[in-house]
């Protein structure tokens, strides 16, 4: 058995599971009733969604006047918002489209969670750039569609290169989510004892039977979406981040901001999968497919972001100071020991020192531990957002100072949008296979060449998929 066969192995028959119960164990969670935990977290998630209705209609009535914006600070929690869900976005096409490129099969058992998280932080992301602009029923303007008024965008705008950016990267995660669900849709039809669910599936699974063409073809179009989509990794955040580095102020203008922005979004997007993993993974007793070994990795790789986000935090000191720019230097020093101190430490410790943590084996395979700092990675990661943002209330003129905290409205809007990205989550794994079946049986014989071909068969499925 070859090494790579036995990685394959240790990851994917960790706890010895039938290879004949995966399409049960899986599908019998969007089949069976509605697990009690579910329709809990279901109804709390829901409640905060009604939070996000309510502010943002009354932020239509009012106005953005409601919330804590002002002259120094017009960009307020709904740009630290944007930035921040945008971000949680990245570990999807990551885990999906380049570990898919470069073979790595231990992704099949969390890369569904992924593509369905990248494209619920999308669309919790998109919310914000819209009640931005303040008349939101004007939004269409933003799009260059002739019109009678002969009015057109103006393309030399960041925020306008953020609208292309972050809706094609919406287009292609959500095709690259619904061509990977394809076959698994087709099993649910297959097993269907409902008629509505069997037409419905039925539909969506595109006349799917499994066989030897549509393999090739499907398997051809996976590839050609994941070579699409890993571009688009580097370039959207990029783009966000040139909102920033467009700009002459201090703090803002600087060449760094693209690789930056790109690993500390991977950074969270890692974060927010392991938070979402953890969950799903004990409320519907999924160890034998979510093995330690995934969770370990997933460690290993926010170790590795961590660092990288720890080092432009310094880097943006050096060039600071060797820019021998005051108005630069300043800015730095009043992110770390003026009045938003408490953000720039908060994100440091979050950051940067806790996950030192996964350094160690114990604390890496602890599952305590991981989800308290998946956690505490993404508090970080949103005031990391915060700092860059929000701390220049202090530019070039004393005069012109000021001083932001946000409203009511602000927090309103902010944890209505977990709201938001629960409820659709939740619905997911309701609906839909959570764990992509004809992935993980089309690796699980792989791992052992000397399979028996009655073992190899049950791997394998038959059927749909």
């Amino acid at each position: 058995m070859s090494v790579d066969a036995k990685v394959h192995k240790e990851i994917l028959i960790a706890g010895n599971p039938q290879f004949s119960t995966i399409t049960e164990k899986i599908s019998r969670i969007v089949e069976s009733k509605t697990n009690k935990v579910w329709l809990l977290l279901f109804g709390a998630a829901v409640s905060l969604l009604l939070i996000l209705l309510g502010s943002v209609g009354y932020l239509l009535w009012e106005g953005i006047g409601i919330w804590g914006n002002n002259v120094p600070s017009g960009w307020g929690f709904d740009i630290v918002n944007f930035v921040f869900w945008v971000g949680i976005g990245h570990a999807g096409t990551l885990i999906s489209a380049i570990l898919f490129l470069f073979r790595q099969r231990w992704r099949t058992s969390i890369n569904r969670f992924a593509e369905a998280m990248t494209i619920f932080a999308v669309i919790c992301a998109l919310v914000f750039p819209s009640i931005h602009v303040g008349r939101a029923w004007l939004l269409q303007w933003v799009m260059p569609i002739p019109n009678q008024m002969g009015i057109w965008p103006n393309f030399r705008s960041p925020l306008l290169w953020d609208a292309f950016a972050v809706g094609t990267y919406f287009a292609c995660s959500l095709m690259f989510w619904y061509v990977g669900l394809i076959p698994d849709l087709a099993t649910l039809r297959d097993r269907a004892k409902n008629r509505i669910r069997k037409i419905l599936y039925g539909i969506f699974a595109l006349g799917w039977h499994g066989g030897n063409r549509q393999w090739k073809h499907y398997e051809l179009a996976y590839l050609i979406l994941a070579g699409i989509s890993t571009p688009l990794v580097l370039s959207v955040h990029s783009i966000v981040s040139t909102d920033f580095a467009t700009s002459v102020l201090p703090g803002w203008h600087t060449t760094i901001f693209p690789p930056y922005f790109v690993a500390g979004a991977i950074f969270s997007g890692f974060a927010m999968v392991m938070t979402l993993i953890l969950i799903a993974r004990r409320v519907y007793h999924l160890q034998e497919i979510i093995t330690m070994k995934h969770l370990e990795r997933m460690n290993i790789f926010m170790l590795v972001t961590s660092m990288m986000v720890g080092y432009s935090y310094g880097t943006e000191f050096f060039i600071a100071w060797y820019s021998g720019n005051p108005y630069e230097s300043f800015a730095f020093l009043n992110r770390a020991f003026g009045p938003y101190w408490w953000a720039y430490w908060t994100m440091i410790t979050c950051n940067v020192v806790v996950p030192q943590l996964f350094w160690f084996k114990r604390f890496r395979t602890n599952i305590v531990v991981m989800f308290i700092i998946s956690i505490l990675i993404n508090v970080g990661m949103w005031f990391e957002r915060f700092v860059i943002i929000l701390t220049l209330t202090r530019d070039f003129l004393p005069s012109s100072w000021g001083w932001y905290w946000p409203t009511k409205w602000d927090f309103a809007v902010l944890i209505g949008s977990f709201g938001l990205f629960f409820t659709l989550f939740l619905l997911f794994i309701r609906f839909l296979p959570m764990i992509s079946m004809a992935e993980i049986k089309n690796v699980l014989p792989q791992a052992d060449p000397h399979q028996h071909d009655d073992q190899r068969q049950a791997a394998i499925g038959g059927g749909s998929v």
